[in-house]
C-alpha cells in the first residue's frame, strides 16, 4: 500500500468524459485509460467510489429547451447515467476490478438499489462502487449527487474529472488564452465569484460538510494516482488557502 493522502475518494465522471474526442457517445479507448486509472489507485489501498454523468447521450436542459418538459428530460437523463456506469462497470471488471453499481431509481435487472450501508460495506471489501441515476429526483445535477454521495460514504475528498480542462480557470481556457488558473480557492471564493466548478447547490454542501475538492484532467497520466497522494495537481477548493502542498 502506498502512503496517500487520501484513503476513500469518490471521483466525478462527467459525461463529456466518456466520449473523449468525439461529441456524442461512448469512446472505449478513453473508457479502458480511466479504468486503467481507477485500477492502479484501487491497487494502491484507496477505496474508490464513482458517481457518472449522462452528458454525452442526454442533455436535459437542452431537452427542455426543445420543449420536453423538465421532469421527463431529467429523468431521461438519469437512464443515460445508467447506460454510462454500466459500460464502465463491463470495462473496470475486464481490467479485472470487482464493481457494484448502485441506482437511485429502482432497475433491479441491471443494478442494484441505492442502499447507504450497502455502498459503504462495497468500499470495506475494495470493491468498487458506481452511483448511478444522479439523486433520483428532477431538479437535481450529478453534480450535487456527487457531492451528496461523497459525503454518505464518508470519502475523504471529492476528485472532479474535467474534460480537457486541467483545473478552474477565471474564464474557459478553451474560449480565452488570457484565462488565469487557480490553484487553491476557498468553497466562498468559488461562489462568489461565480466559477463554473460545480452547481451552487453541491458547492454549498462540500462547504457545508468540509468536503474538499480537487478539479483535475484525468486524460493526463497519472493525474489520478497524484491527486490521492495529495501532490499538487488542478485546482483544490477547500475552506482554508493555508497548508495547501
Amino acid at each position: 500500500m502506498a502512503d496517500t493522502r487520501y484513503k476513500r475518494v469518490l471521483l466525478k465522471l462527467s459525461g463529456e468524459a466518456f466520449s473523449g474526442e468525439a461529441k456524442f457517445g461512448i469512446d472505449a479507448p478513453t473508457l479502458r485509460k480511466a479504468a486503467q486509472q481507477i485500477k492502479h489507485v484501487m491497487e494502491m489501498g484507496v477505496d474508490v467510489a464513482i458517481v457518472v454523468g449522462g452528458g454525452n447521450i442526454w442533455r436535459g436542459s437542452q431537452a427542455e429547451k426543445d420543449g420536453i418538459d423538465r421532469v421527463t428530460a431529467d429523468y431521461a437523463g438519469m437512464l443515460a447515467t445508467v447506460i454510462n456506469a454500466l459500460a464502465l462497470q463491463d470495462v473496470l471488471e475486464r481490467e479485472g476490478v470487482t464493481t457494484r453499481t448502485q441506482t437511485a431509481i429502482d432497475i433491479h435487472s441491471v443494478a442494484e438499489p441505492y442502499i447507504r450501508r450497502r455502498a459503504i460495506r462495497h468500499l470495506e471489501k475494495h470493491r468498487c462502487v458506481i452511483f448511478a441515476a444522479g439523486t433520483g429526483n428532477p431538479y437535481m445535477t450529478t453534480d450535487t449527487a456527487a457531492a451528496l454521495r461523497a459525503i454518505e460514504v464518508e470519502a475523504e475528498v471529492l476528485l472532479m474529472s474535467k474534460n480537457g480542462v486541467d483545473g478552474i480557470y477565471s474564464e474557459d481556457p478553451r474560449k480565452i488564452s488570457s484565462a488565469r488558473k487557480f490553484d487553491c480557492l476557498t468553497y466562498m471564493e468559488a461562489l462568489n465569484l461565480r466559477l463554473e466548478v460545480m452547481d451552487t447547490t453541491a458547492l454549498s454542501l462540500c462547504m457545508e460538510n468540509k468536503l474538499p475538492i480537487v478539479v483535475f484532467n484525468l486524460d493526463e497520466p497519472r493525474s489520478l494516482e497524484r491527486a490521492v497522494l495529495g501532490e499538487p495537481i488542478g485546482t483544490i477548493v477547500k475552506s482554508e488557502k493555508k497548508n495547501v502542498e
